[in-house]
């Protein structure tokens, strides 16, 4: 299933580049960004820019942690293509007291978060506003409330604004997912032992609203809102960021994402939310 899934990300990501490589031109965005290449000079990409975010953090001593998050992003708008692939990665550790079988009393450094995502759309324009999208998303997680959850869709997004501060997308269209809800711990002779759940699957309605604002020449507002609703479990995730532009290249971002899941087991929550601070850089 991961195999698969990974080959449709990177099929649905290049597919619309690779074969336009060798004319396609970039649609010129009408929000400025400091990433513009100069006057006169049009960079030879096909269109594509992207960014890639990073936050660390460690503690040892008294306490000791580690924190990690990392996002890629990828975008392509021309004439023809709207199209976008990214990557996000979560990973983070704990030290804690626990008890061994004899009593004793150890510190143990466990992962206490494991997230990692990927997806990507294509979109071809049936004129400048209105345009057919496929998407594809796989998400695995060891402690939210689904294991692991992939999705392929198809459907219909329009530019409702685009001017030299706003741009706002939406698309709408049917999907199908397969998920597997997150493990759960059963008792065996008194002992919890871990159980895997069973492979679900539902056709879904999927929609995304997507929004960005330039506030001030080196400050701008994103916020994307995504929806998977099915009859056995609905997925809403929202982000919302800031970023500040340090360089042309750097910047420095504030993001907040909130997921929820109206179906989990119990003992599960149904929201998870994340917040970063990260040194951005776009390319």
């Amino acid at each position: 299933m991961k195999k698969t899934m990974i080959a449709g990300l990177l099929l649905a990501a290049f597919a619309s580049f690779a074969a336009q490589a060798q004319d396609a031109a970039p649609l010129p965005s009408t929000l400025p960004s400091t990433t513009d290449a100069p006057s006169g000079k049009a960079a030879n990409n096909g269109g594509w820019t992207g960014s890639g975010e990073l936050g660390f953090a460690s503690t040892t001593g008294n306490s000791r942690t580690q924190n990690l998050n990392a996002k890629l992003n990828f975008n392509q708008e021309t004439d023809q293509w709207k199209n976008n692939a990214f990557l996000t990665e979560l990973r983070s550790k704990s030290e804690s007291k626990v008890v061994d079988s004899s009593g004793n009393t150890i510190n143990s450094f466990d992962e206490t978060a494991n997230d990692f995502t990927t997806g990507a759309s294509a979109g071809y324009k049936l004129d400048p506003r209105s345009y057919i999208v496929g998407a594809v998303r796989y998400d695995h997680n060891d402690f939210g409330a689904q294991l692991w959850q992939g999705v392929v869709s198809i459907g219909y997004g329009y530019i409702a604004l685009k001017d030299d501060r706003n741009e706002l997308s939406f698309e709408v269209g049917p999907g199908y997912m397969r998920f597997r809800p997150a493990t759960v711990d059963v008792l065996v002779d008194g002992n919890e032992v871990p159980q895997q759940t069973q492979v679900e699957d539902q056709a879904v309605a999927r929609g995304l609203i997507d929004y960005k604002l330039r506030i001030t020449d080196n400050t701008s507002f994103d916020n994307t809102f995504l929806m998977e609703a099915g009859s056995k479990d609905t997925y809403l995730q929202n982000d919302a960021g800031i970023s500040v532009s340090m360089t042309k290249k750097l910047a420095l971002k504030l993001g907040f994402q909130i997921r929820h899941n109206t179906s989990v087991l119990p003992g599960i929550k149904m929201n998870d939310t994340l917040t970063t601070t990260n040194i951005a850089y776009s390319f």
